[in-house]
């Protein structure tokens, strides 16, 4: 594993800096809605993040089953992301997974960079930072730590930290949990849009396929948080992204032309629907533009599990239930690589045009 040329953000943070380097300024468009995260956490009036209560899923009284998929396809239809509360994963676990994650962080950054990935060779697993793979030449204020967590047949534990010691135990027991819950979701989905339950799951690689990708994002305290981004406005590749985090406000949305500042709901996970199923449910379920915003006071990290479909086993383009004379459909086919290509290119041809 190689060194990155770059420093780690977290050195560039604790080295005293009062200014930050200019890679990482956003250009002077994207300035004027960066405001104080902990501010905008805190308005009240205008649109907020829906928190969807998945107790009653799989109840076994219809109509109470029935309205809590409402709910969900409502979120799902309109914003593409919520906050998912009575989820089934114990707050127990989810406090087990926040601790081992940072543990790992507060290692030496010598001790980290012995997991460091090498991402002009393709290796994206590991710790790292962002390289500047944009026309614009430009970085985010995070580090990071990327891995498969799930099918436990192809992950390779020889990458994962070894301290703390209990990292690989409780990640592998979120992993399972997290894949059963992603299940429960895409069954309430598929019922949403009139599939038959299993459906979406097949669609996205079922147990075998479907790979759970864990990034844990990690954002120093930035000494110019009005100038920077932890991450740059994206919409998630993924079918569903699951996000905890440290109780550190930082998500921001694009809903109705403006940016929505997440709250933090104690025990919650956020979760995004991602472009997989956008595209499969030909738009009728949103992946939404969002963004991380970065702070002064506190460091804020957050867990985030990317359920990814093979990159080409399987077709992606809406599904024939979800088209029609009036609703032709919105995507070509592609594969998931195929898919990530063209936002690749996309991106870059936005940059080379700016």
């Amino acid at each position: 594993m190689v060194t990155s040329v770059l420093p780690r953000v977290e050195s560039l943070a604790s080295s005293g800096i009062q200014s930050i380097p200019k890679e990482y300024i956003r250009p002077q468009e994207e300035l004027t809605s960066i405001g104080n995260v902990f501010e905008e956490e805190k308005k009240e009036e205008g649109p907020q993040v829906p928190t969807i209560d998945l107790t009653e899923i799989e109840s076994e009284d219809k109509e109470v089953r029935e309205k809590c998929r409402q709910e969900l396809k409502k979120a799902a239809m309109e914003w593409g992301v919520m906050h998912l509360v009575n989820h089934g994963i114990s707050e127990e676990l989810m406090d087990r997974v926040r601790k081992v994650g940072q543990k790992f962080f507060e290692l030496p950054v010598e001790e980290k960079e012995k997991y460091a990935n090498d991402q002009s060779s393709g290796n994206v697993q590991g710790y790292g930072s962002k390289l500047a793979n944009n026309a614009s030449g430009q970085l985010e204020w995070e580090d990071y730590f990327f891995h498969l967590i799930f099918p436990e047949d192809k992950r390779d534990l020889s990458i994962w930290p070894k301290i703390p010691s209990e990292y690989t135990e409780v990640t592998s027991e979120y992993a399972r949990q997290l894949r059963g819950l992603a299940s429960k979701i895409l069954s309430a989905l598929s019922i949403c849009l009139g599939l038959e339950e299993g459906r979406l799951e097949k669609e996205v690689g079922g147990m075998e396929e479907l790979l759970l990708q864990l990034k844990i994002n990690y954002y120093p305290k930035c000494p110019q948080p009005e100038l920077a981004l932890g991450v740059e406005a994206h919409t998630d590749i993924s079918a569903l992204t699951f996000i905890l985090h440290n109780m550190v406000p930082g998500l921001q949305l694009f809903y109705q032309g403006k940016w929505v500042t997440a709250k933090c709901v104690p025990n919650s996970i956020i979760m995004h629907i991602g472009d997989t199923i956008e595209i499969l449910s030909n738009g009728k379920f949103k992946s939404i533009l969002h963004r991380g915003l970065v702070n002064k006071e506190k460091v804020r990290i957050s867990w985030a599990v990317f359920c990814e479909p093979p990159k080409d086993k399987i077709i992606l383009k809406p599904l024939p239930e979800t088209v029609s004379e009036t609703e032709p459909p919105l995507f070509p086919p592609r594969t998931f690589a195929q898919h990530i290509e063209h936002k690749l290119f996309r991106k870059t041809q936005d940059n080379l045009s700016n």
